[in-house]
């Protein structure tokens, strides 16, 4: 796929404010196209979306009442926005270059331009699995480790090759 080309983008979009647990009928699949190129002078930066994290809180998006004021509720008819990981297509960012791993906020779609890069992070270290960025290693996962730390410490133990727990010590 060329630099620049316009591509088909299926996307995820949000249809109404639900009651209780969201369903199949309240989500959308769509598709339209996208421009996998950079506007000029702009720090966005186009990805294409490898993973997509689904967590409870987006629940409370889809409800209408979130309240963290940068994950807000989600607006109907739109796309939905929430964390993943995705493959740095074309950036006009200096951080980011084509070929880098990212992690934050994106839209539930093939491909994004993200517009806002201060939400996305450059993943460095790839020996483990990318998934795990949309969890243990993304926000769900730091922001559990901040809840931990206050009442103890954590500890990750690995109790044969194909399990690991964390236990938490408490002071």
């Amino acid at each position: 796929m060329a630099k620049g080309e316009v591509v088909s983008n299926k996307q995820v979009i949000f249809r109404d404010y639900i009651t209780g647990f969201p369903k199949e009928k309240d989500l959308i699949l769509s598709t339209g196209t996208i421009h996998l190129k950079v506007p000029e002078v702009s720090n966005a930066v186009v990805v294409k979306n490898l993973y997509l994290s689904c967590d409870p809180y987006m629940r409370f998006c889809m409800q209408g009442e979130a309240n963290i004021s940068d994950s807000p509720s989600y607006i109907p008819g739109s796309v939905i926005n929430w964390f993943g990981v995705a493959k740095v297509l074309d950036f006009g960012h200096p951080n980011f270059k084509e070929g880098d791993f990212i992690w934050g906020k994106t839209r539930w779609e093939e491909y994004g331009l993200i517009t806002t890069p201060e939400t996305i992070f450059k993943i460095e270290h790839t020996d483990v699995p990318l998934s795990y960025y949309t969890g243990l290693l993304g926000a769900t996962g730091s922001h559990a480790s901040r809840k931990f730390y206050p009442c103890g410490h954590v500890v990750v133990a690995n109790d044969n090759a194909t399990d690991f727990f964390v236990h938490m010590l408490l002071e």
